[in-house]
Parts: C-alpha cells; sequence; structure tokens
C-alpha cells in the first residue's frame, strides 16, 4: 500500500472521528450520552468522597511524560484528572499533592492547582505540586515519602510510569490507601494489574477525566472512540475473510 493511500486512509479516519464527535455533540447537547460501565472510577468517586470526609489526603503522580513526546499523551490525561479531582476535594481540609518527573508537567499541574484554589476562593499551597525526579528511580524515591507520611487516604498514579511504578503501588500499599493506576507503558501497566488496587487497562486511562466529572465533548469524543474501534474490527476481520477467498 503506497503512502499517498495510507495517508488518505488517516485522513478518512480523522475526517470520520470529527464527524461522529460533532454530530454526537448536537444529538446530546442537553443530556451528557451513557458511558459503559467501569467499576473503578465509581471505587474512585468513594474514595473521593472519604477523603472529604475524613480530612486526609489525595495523592496523584502524573508520571515522568514529557510534553515534546508521545507520552504527552498521557501526561495531559493525567492533569484533566488533577483539575477534576482538584475540584472535587477543593473544599476539604487538606488540598490533593501531585508529584511528576518533568519539570514543563510540573508547572503545568502548578497552575492547574492554582486556577482550582482562585476559582474557590481559597488560598493556593505552592508546594502542593511537586518535581518528584529525572529519573525512574529518583522520581519513586520523591513520591513515596508524600504517599506514606502525609496522611494520604487515595493514590492516583496515571501518566507514563515504568518498572518503578511497582515502588509507588507498594507504597499506597503500605499506607492502606486506595489505589486506581494506569500507564502507557506497557511495562507498567503489567506491573500495575497485579499491585494496584483498581488497574486501567488500555484506552481507560484516557477516559478517566469523563467519568469524573464529564462534559459533553469529552463524552461524546470517548463514543468517537467505540465507533472506530468497531469500524476498525469489522475492517480486519472482513479483510482477513477476502483474504481467504482469494479477493484480495
Amino acid at each position: 500500500m503506497t503512502d499517498s493511500v495510507l495517508g488518505l486512509l488517516g485522513f478518512g479516519l480523522t475526517f470520520l472521528a470529527v464527524m461522529v464527535v460533532v454530530g454526537a455533540a448536537f444529538v446530546y447537547r442537553k443530556n451528557l450520552p451513557p458511558l459503559r460501565v467501569i467499576p473503578s472510577f465509581g471505587r474512585l468517586h468513594q474514595a473521593i468522597g472519604r477523603v472529604v470526609e475524613d480530612g486526609s489526603r489525595l495523592h496523584v503522580s502524573l508520571g515522568r511524560g514529557m510534553l515534546i513526546t508521545p507520552q504527552s499523551a498521557s501526561a495531559f490525561a493525567g492533569l484533566t484528572l488533577l483539575r477534576r479531582l482538584a475540584n472535587l476535594t477543593v473544599m476539604s481540609d487538606r488540598p490533593p499533592v501531585t508529584v511528576s518527573g518533568d519539570p514543563a508537567l510540573t508547572l503545568l499541574a502548578q497552575d492547574t492547582l492554582w486556577n482550582v484554589a482562585r476559582e474557590a476562593n481559597l488560598p493556593y499551597d505552592p508546594t502542593a505540586a511537586r518535581l518528584g525526579g529525572m529519573t525512574p528511580f529518583s522520581y519513586a524515591a520523591g513520591s513515596i515519602p508524600s504517599i506514606l507520611h502525609e496522611n494520604v487516604s487515595a493514590v492516583v498514579l496515571i501518566g507514563n510510569f515504568g518498572p518503578e511504578a511497582a515502588l509507588l503501588a507498594d507504597a499506597a500499599e503500605r499506607s492502606q490507601a486506595f489505589c486506581i493506576a494506569g500507564s502507557d507503558n506497557l511495562t507498567a501497566q503489567s506491573i500495575l494489574y497485579a499491585a494496584a488496587q483498581e488497574p486501567l487497562i488500555g484506552e481507560e486511562l484516557y477516559a478517566s477525566g469523563a467519568y469524573i466529572e464529564p462534559t459533553t465533548l469529552h463524552a461524546v469524543s470517548l463514543m468517537a472512540q467505540d465507533v472506530l474501534r468497531w469500524l476498525l474490527i469489522v475492517a480486519m476481520i472482513g479483510g482477513s475473510v477476502l483474504t481467504l477467498i482469494g479477493v484480495l
């Protein structure tokens, strides 16, 4: 298949996705579309409620995804979730703390928490967004003390991690904190599936913001993902069948 054909296919899929999002946004402009049930997010809502009620703290680890690399997608998904969780816990006794492994990501996390505090007319804690470390295990070393020693009852690990994810999940377990975790890294996904209390699988990482505090655009974008997923499945099965019968 030539580059021009692949380019046209890519453009066609992008155009189809945009049309599905625009069409669904028009249909559901007054009511949010139904989302499939992901039990992990329901349990996260319950954990956030306990954070607010008992005066404990929420810890959000955003990973080490740099904003100029492909891993930026998981970093922005983490920032979206951070904003929604900060909105839910802004009235609690202790503001959420977030740790990241990239300076630019840390600045965006600080800006996110500052905006949430400003909108609620509350003082901003400049120590709430921290740079844990620039390497995998220095990042873990900078994150673990917060989980163990700051009265944390809920831990969210979302972003680009490596093997150090096992240390973070273990710290959450030792502090008896609720832990929900997702990563775009296959090594971290396998570790978190075994170590985290509530692992997120595959694209559930990118859907997290829509499940915590949904907006119409975010929710319909998930519908577009589902439509494209089924179209790709049908195309792959159809291509296999046509190959078997000798048409392709």
